[in-house]
């Protein structure tokens, strides 16, 4: 059975959210503020996360931070905020859907679904994910080889951990920020703008046409996402 986690400080959409997915099958448990939610969505085994922007201690942008530095599953926002900036800095911290108050409950419940069906699909294609291959992508992880249409083409270090970073999550936003978190580390000396030149160079080893990239496209305002 799915388990969702809702962290929302107002009880009554709460418990509205929890009884139309009770009544789907999930299995659901609330929290009601920042820290709460956030010790509860790394200390247990969640399939799904609906998180409130507005909370108590932790806003939601910075809990969607830390979650999705622990993480994969699929985080969906849920806010009475219907402006395009907060959806953008949601997308850049991770965040997969974007809901906003009022809802129909059978939307949020038709959401919940779908990222759940994808997120499985994603989980079960990287299974066996010593080998990626996509559109003429071949990436063998074992081996740190990288091939465009059968030819070999040779990236960096950097590049190699970059690219196959992404390509195992296909159409998930990554923020410059977390890439240079995760590719480099908390502790390197430098900046994001190391994640715009890296990307620039895998794709003139791997694009076609580097102005309409099939692979990494740019989300702007948000970071970089690879193309499933």
């Amino acid at each position: 059975m799915c388990r969702i986690l809702i962290i929302e400080d107002d009880q009554s959409i709460a418990e509205l959210e929890r009884d139309y997915l009770e009544i789907e099958g999930f299995e659901v448990e609330i929290a009601s503020e920042g820290n709460s939610g956030l010790e509860a969505s790394l200390s247990h085994n969640y399939n799904l996360i609906l998180l409130d922007l507005m909370l108590p201690n932790v806003n939601g942008f910075e809990l969607c931070k830390q979650i999705r530095n622990e993480t994969n599953i699929p985080i969906l926002m849920v806010t009475a905020k219907n402006e395009d900036i907060d959806k953008v800095r949601g997308f850049g911290l991770g965040a997969d859907d974007y809901i906003v108050k009022p809802f129909s409950p059978s939307e949020l419940v038709a959401r919940v679904k779908a990222h759940l069906a994808r997120y499985d699909r994603l989980i079960h294609k990287e299974t066996p994910a010593e080998e990626i291959q996509i559109r003429g992508l071949h990436i063998k992880k074992s081996s740190r080889q990288v091939f465009i249409n059968g030819k070999e083409v040779i990236l960096t270090t950097k590049e190699f951990n970059l690219l196959t970073f992404i390509a195992m999550h296909p159409n998930q936003v990554f923020s410059k920020e977390h890439l240079f978190e995760k590719i480099w580390g908390l502790d390197s000396m430098g900046d994001t703008a190391t994640v715009t030149v890296h990307v620039k160079k895998i794709r003139k080893k791997i694009e076609k046409d580097t102005t309409n990239p099939q692979y990494i496209e740019t989300i702007w305002g948000a970071g970089y996402r690879f193309k499933g």
